[in-house]
């Protein structure tokens, strides 16, 4: 299952019983980033900000004094459930003076999440590799006019005495196209390494 992040960051609301719920969510490549948009988020005067996060294998979740596994896992099981990764969801609530139980919360937090990122602008997460690629000065239009057709992005490139250094970021899936394609073009001589 291919997954997706965000392409840009979203919020939705919605009011429960008379309880306000304004779910924001974000992509977010690090913790640190995560906890960052956190406390952009939050509102101080709200009762609640739980939260959570997917970052590949890394996660975390916070309840936020609402009673445990009612906000937090339920947030987090909405960004599993819509097939994201590398997003931060934080839903306030604003207390409306109806208490919802827990089965209420689980739903009204996990609801407004869900919500929040199923109208989101998805963007998918492309597995990306960096390699280093050595050519003579004989090769090096070869080389610059197969990086484009293969999404190779250029981060740095030193000339040296017997011709170019390259250092790529590509999708990692496009790698053997353009090591197949730069050896057919230069019969060989181009060297890959990989990062």
């Amino acid at each position: 299952m291919t997954l997706d992040t965000l392409a840009a960051a979203t919020a939705h609301s919605l009011e429960i019983r008379h309880s306000r719920f304004l779910a924001q969510a974000a992509p977010a490549t690090t913790p640190d980033a995560a906890l960052a948009f956190l406390a952009r988020a939050s509102d101080a005067d709200a009762t609640h900000n739980c939260w959570a996060y997917r970052i590949g294998g890394d996660y975390r979740s916070s309840d936020d004094g609402e009673p445990a596994g009612t906000a937090g896992r339920p947030i987090l099981a909405a960004i599993d459930g819509q097939g994201f990764d590398q997003v931060m969801v934080v839903v306030t609530r604003w207390f409306g003076g109806i208490k919802l139980g827990a089965g209420g919360l689980v739903r009204a937090y996990g609801g407004a999440a869900a919500e929040c990122l199923r109208a989101a602008p998805r963007q998918a997460l492309i597995a990306m590799c960096a390699i280093e690629l050595h050519a003579g000065f004989d090769d090096i239009g070869a080389v610059h006019a197969a990086l484009p057709a293969h999404g190779a992005e250029k981060i740095a490139e030193t000339f040296v005495a017997d011709g170019v250094r390259l250092q790529l970021s590509l999708p990692a899936d496009r790698l053997d196209a353009l090591e197949v394609r730069l050896r057919d073009a230069t019969r060989g001589r181009v060297r890959l390494i990989s990062g």
